[in-house]
Order: structure tokens, then sequence, then C-alpha cells
């Protein structure tokens, strides 16, 4: 994952908001779950490139209005953007170890 001022205390506060964020059939955020491809905070503005983890995923823009409510939340932000990508193709792989052990695959 790209991100830009690792050390952007607003920026830190986005991806604590994003740990709030879920895929409905999935109970692991999706920070976690590896669907947050890049975070960029430039001036209170937020872009966030992420995917899902099935292309044809019918929760996609509840889950997108849920990333956006959540971090729109955060002390500082103006506006968020998602872009969702299909490019590289989300595999379980991305996963963080926390993830797999939830989701009892570790």
């Amino acid at each position: 994952m790209t991100q830009s001022a690792d050390n952007d205390p607003l920026k830190e506060e986005v991806m604590k908001a994003l740990k709030n964020c879920y895929d409905p059939e999935i109970p692991v955020n999706l920070v976690d779950l590896g669907l947050i491809y890049d975070v960029n905070v430039n001036d209170g503005n937020v872009q966030i490139s992420m995917t899902l983890t099935a292309q044809g995923c019918g929760m996609g823009p509840h889950i997108a209005q849920n990333v956006k409510d959540e971090v729109n939340k955060v002390k500082g932000i103006k506006g968020t953007e998602v872009d969702m990508v299909w490019e590289p193709p989300w595999t379980q792989e991305k996963m963080s170890d926390a993830a797999k052990a939830q989701l009892g695959m570790i």
C-alpha cells in the first residue's frame, strides 16, 4: 500500500478510521483484508484507492459510502474520494496475519 507522508498525524487518523470499515460478509476490517491499496491526504482532502474481494460484489457502493462516511468523521478532513480499482486483483495473500488468524486460515 502506498501512503503519502507516513508520519502525517492526519493520515494516521484516516488509517484508524478505515479500520472501522468492513465488508458486511467478512468480519474483518478493510485494512486488514488488504483491500485498501492507496491513501493520500492533501490539505484535508483524502483520495483512497481500494478494491473488493470480488469484482462483481454488489456491496461495493455500500462499502465505498461507509469508507467515505468514516473518513469524513476525522477532524480536519474536508472531503473523501474513493476509487474502486481492479488491478492488481485482490488475493488472500494481501490479508494481514491478524486477518488470516481471525478467519481461521493460520
